[in-house]
């Protein structure tokens, strides 16, 4: 076990960028330090892109120092251009403040919020009472427009256009570092590596207005062997809250991540030892499911629960090992499913998100229906497709899904 939850960090591949290394590493070393790591609530669930973070705080609380997990209530009226080729929808504050209590159940699987140990603070509490010219007076003429221009996050809108309002935060976010600092002696700013504009503005304001030297940090984003960002599927985003992404669709997403990928998921989203990951690296062809089944569990048990991840576990084996049904299995009720198109039906069930993508499938050789290969594209569910268990769709090697009428 090493003794600076820096050197974790950087064996498991989280760290991407620091603004002072040895200074943050010597830091981490010596005394118990308050971090912020911000969640904007631009929905009611967080999904897998944030579960990176709540597990970099994990490692950190695991080495005593003290979380705060940021909500963004007043951030979150404006919109973070980072990363965004658009600019984001304008939420009620209602929508808000519904979100932000969304977040606080999901951060506390994670991140223990006992006695102390980590807090959850709004933003909303000082950004929306702020008086515009005051603002301006104070935290604007720390800011040069020439450099801002020069973020990238800033640098990729302004070919399609950058709103004033998004213009604005990365004042909103370096405001959050100066009034954390003050207020809990936050020291350390962590965030996606698209962050790094933003946190690097926050560095600055604190020196300026505080003379206080604060340091920032951020972690690899959560990026397949293609480059492409993890987490989406053609049904949307996988999410971390259960309704919207069920505990065995959850625990399927990580069964079927590709070869290259198993590894470093391990690093950056588990607990599993590195001694025990390093023998993985080792591991080839079908052995390497094994380890995608490993992945699986423990993230499946971070966000859910153990209960429920071997309740996926031992479904995912019912359907697969056995090619039987699973109760478990999931399920979407159809009543009048008999003389509805194929495609149609594969949309309704969320297997796929267009009827163009599920004619595609079945093109493709990849639907099968009760164990036999479906091949007409401009096929109807038959009353005769209708077993006692109801329709078996399995959609490539992997995914398996029931239609019931009842």
């Amino acid at each position: 076990m090493h003794d600076n939850v820096y050197d974790v960090l950087s064996e498991r591949g989280l760290i991407a960028q620091t603004t002072h290394e040895e200074e943050i590493r010597e830091l981490l070393g010596k005394e118990k330090v308050t971090f912020y790591i911000g969640f904007d609530p631009t929905a009611d669930s967080l999904h897998v892109g944030h579960f990176l973070q709540m597990v970099v705080m994990r490692h950190m609380q695991n080495y005593g120092h003290r979380p705060i997990a940021l909500v963004g209530g007043g951030t979150g009226h404006v919109g973070d251009p980072s990363g965004r080729t658009d600019m984001r929808s304008m939420m009620t504050t209602e929508t808000i403040n519904h979100n932000c209590e969304c977040f606080k159940e999901q951060l506390s699987k994670v991140v223990d919020f006992s006695d102390g140990k980590a807090i959850m603070v709004n933003n909303a509490d000082w950004l929306l009472e702020l008086n515009y010219v005051d603002f301006l007076r104070d935290i604007g003429s720390c800011f040069s427009v020439n450099k801002m221009l020069t973020a990238e996050c800033f640098k990729q809108r302004l070919e399609k256009g950058l709103s004033f309002l998004e213009f604005n935060y990365m004042l909103m976010q370096s405001y959050d570092f100066l009034m954390l600092n003050r207020k809990y002696n936050c020291k350390l700013e962590l965030g996606g590596d698209d962050q790094w504009s933003n946190i690097l503005g926050g560095i600055d304001l604190c020196r300026r207005k505080d003379r206080q030297q604060v340091y920032g940090m951020t972690f690899t984003l959560l990026t397949n062997s293609e480059g492409k960002k993890m987490g989406k599927t053609a049904a949307g985003a996988v999410w971390l809250d259960p309704k919207r992404t069920s505990p065995y669709d959850f625990y399927q997403y990580w069964v079927n991540v590709q070869d290259d990928d198993v590894i470093k998921c391990l690093k950056l989203l588990t607990f599993v030892p590195m001694d025990e990951i390093r023998e993985m690296e080792k591991w080839e062809g079908q052995k390497l499911n094994e380890a995608k089944r490993l992945l699986a569990y423990e993230v499946t048990k971070l966000v859910h629960g153990e209960e429920e991840a071997e309740k996926a576990k031992a479904t995912a084996e019912a359907v697969f090992a056995k090619g039987g049904v699973s109760d478990d299995m999931p399920t979407t009720l159809i009543p009048d499913v008999v003389g509805m198109g194929v495609p149609d039906m594969l949309v309704k069930t969320g297997l796929l998100s267009s009827k163009g993508e599920a004619r595609r499938l079945v093109q493709q050789n990849g639907l099968t229906i009760n164990d036999a290969k479906y091949t007409d594209v401009n096929g109807v569910v038959t009353a005769d497709m209708l077993t006692d268990e109801g329709i078996i769709i399995k959609k490539g090697k992997k995914t398996f899904h029931r239609v019931v009428v009842k």
